[in-house]
């Protein structure tokens, strides 16, 4: 996975099979698909891999409670059969997690016990694990941080976390992998067409040369998660929108807080939402808002009172009640949802399926879903150009196929279990060169050879890619990775054969954004 490589195939090839464009969970999938199917395929990335919304979401791997809450059992049983595909393609990325759900009245615990039992029955041979009502002390001894007062017990049932950005790097390789032509930092500028006014291509702009280029293609996709209408309206400059931003913040605490490998679930908080606290990567991570917004950011920042409202709910579930100040890092994604037909319709009611949309001059466009059903989105779509005629007829492989980085039963103790079959390689780089091994932190485990391997092997150009979507430090910790920039700033401008004036640089855009995953805290509260 070389950036250098990666821009020479492009003058190699005069037309291409599929372009796709967006390096999320969505293009990126699409990208597998296609590929593994033999077909010529060019993804685009405008900034980094996973660098929007596909980096930060809850870090689940799930069927959809909610959605089964809501009536939508079509919807949860296709997410439940992809669950465990995700699981059996990715086994060194996806693991079982189980949930408590916490009960302070006798007919919950008969309520979602019922509902989980269908839940589980919805998975048809693809579950993670049975659910199961527990007793109040049970509940106590998994969750020692549990509000006792009025409990009357609990369900445990069993759903995915996973690492999110990972996963979408794993992706990208397994696309180079299979013959695809892959590239972060290249912006689309036009969508052109032939004289029928048919779609044949893009022109787009490597961002770190400027080099504008054309690449033609018989099939272009639009799978840019929450600015697919900005691609969009570069084929129908009048199109209405078709997405509505829904904003989803998530707090990061400390572990003593959960103290527990355990997750809390709370079914239902005091505006109807769902709220997790997940553990992950030795870490608490709690959320998810669902605030509507009126236009899509690439770096959004969270409304103080979502942070409020999370803090709030967290504490009916923790003892003690964590406060803005155990806030270690907060990060901020916004959800490409279908946009309302009708005023007063919330976000939250707005359906998650995922919609494939043809344009009259032949672009396909994909949005909507969520991570678990990333492969199933990737499928219909390939799946709708072929029916389309656009593309002769290949069956999709993907429903059982590896993942780059495949490996089962990984040592979840060590943080770089999520390297997978690439671990090996790491530790080669440390026994060729031992000062490779020192940490980035004596916080964090984090070391250079992490960030050597980032740049060399999986496309890292910024410190931000190293510290947001490689390492993940700055979701874990805002303020330790602001702390450790200048190193990993002068790590990349050595690896990169960049400039003084360039790490300089680096340093205060990674702040810039950084500053936006530190928690404000009012100066009357601070200790």
């Amino acid at each position: 996975m070389n950036r250098t490589e990666e821009i020479k195939k492009l003058d190699s090839t005069l037309k291409w099979d599929v372009v796709v464009v967006g390096g999320g969970a969505t293009g990126l999938g699409v990208a597998v698909d296609a590929a593994t199917r033999g077909f010529r395929v060019l993804l685009l990335e405008r900034d980094d891999f996973a660098k929007g919304t596909s980096s930060r979401s809850t870090k689940l791997v799930h069927g959809g409670v909610r959605y089964l809450q809501q009536g939508d059992v079509m919807l949860v049983l296709e997410a439940l059969r992809e669950r465990g595909r995700m699981k059996r393609n990715a086994p060194h990325l996806v693991k079982d997690q189980a949930f408590v759900i916490s009960n302070y009245s006798y007919w919950e615990n008969i309520l979602y016990f019922c509902g989980l039992t269908l839940y589980d029955f919805l998975s048809f041979g693809f579950g993670y694990g049975r659910s199961r009502f527990i007793g109040k002390k049970t509940v106590e001894h998994y969750l020692p941080t549990v509000s006792t007062k009025g409990l009357k017990g609990g369900i445990v049932y069993h759903d995915g976390q996973f690492d999110d950005a990972r996963m979408a790097i794993n992706l990208a390789q397994t696309a180079i992998e299979n013959g695809a032509t892959v590239l972060n930092y290249a912006e689309v500028t036009a969508i052109t067409h032939d004289s029928d006014g048919k779609i044949n291509g893009v022109d787009f702009v490597d961002k770190e040369t400027g080099r504008t280029y054309h690449a033609a293609s018989r099939v272009v996709i639009n799978a840019a998660g929450i600015f697919v209408d900005s691609i969009f309206r570069m084929d129908e400059p009048e199109k209405r929108d078709m997405v509505r931003p829904s904003q989803g913040v998530h707090l990061v605490l400390d572990r003593r807080f959960l103290q527990s490998d355990y997750a809390i679930m709370v079914p239902k908080t005091s505006d109807g939402r769902v709220l997790f606290a997940v553990p992950w990567h030795e870490k608490v991570v709690i959320g998810t808002t669902d605030t509507p917004r009126d236009r899509p950011e690439s770096e959004p920042k969270y409304l103080e009172k979502e942070v409020d409202f999370i803090l709030q709910t967290a504490s009916h579930y923790m003892n003690p009640a964590p406060t803005r100040a155990d806030v270690e890092a907060v990060f901020t994604g916004q959800r490409p949802l279908a946009a309302p037909q009708g005023e007063g319709k919330s976000t939250k009611e707005l359906s998650r399926s995922h919609k494939i949309i043809v344009s009259d001059h032949g672009l396909l466009t994909i949005t909507g879903g969520k991570w678990t059903s990333y492969r199933k989105m990737a499928e219909d779509t390939i799946d709708k150009a072929i029916h389309l005629g656009m593309l002769e007829s290949r069956k999709c492989v993907t429903r059982s196929f590896r993942i780059h980085g495949w490996r089962e039963h990984p040592n979840l103790h060590d943080h770089r279990y999520v390297y997978g079959s690439d671990e090996e390689a790491i530790r080669l780089l440390e026994a060729q060169n031992p000062d490779l091994q020192a940490r980035l932190s004596d916080k964090y485990d984090y070391r250079i050879s992490e960030v050597v391997w980032a740049v060399r092997n999986e496309m890292a150009r910024t410190v931000e890619d190293v510290l947001a979507r490689r390492v993940r430090l700055l979701f874990l910790d805002a303020k330790e990775a602001i702390a450790v920039a200048p190193t990993v700033a002068s790590i990349l401008a050595h690896e990169l054969n960049k400039d003084e004036a360039w790490k300089e640089e680096q340093i205060k855009a990674f702040n810039q954004v950084a500053a936006k995953y530190v928690i404000d805290i009012p100066s009357e509260t601070k200790p």
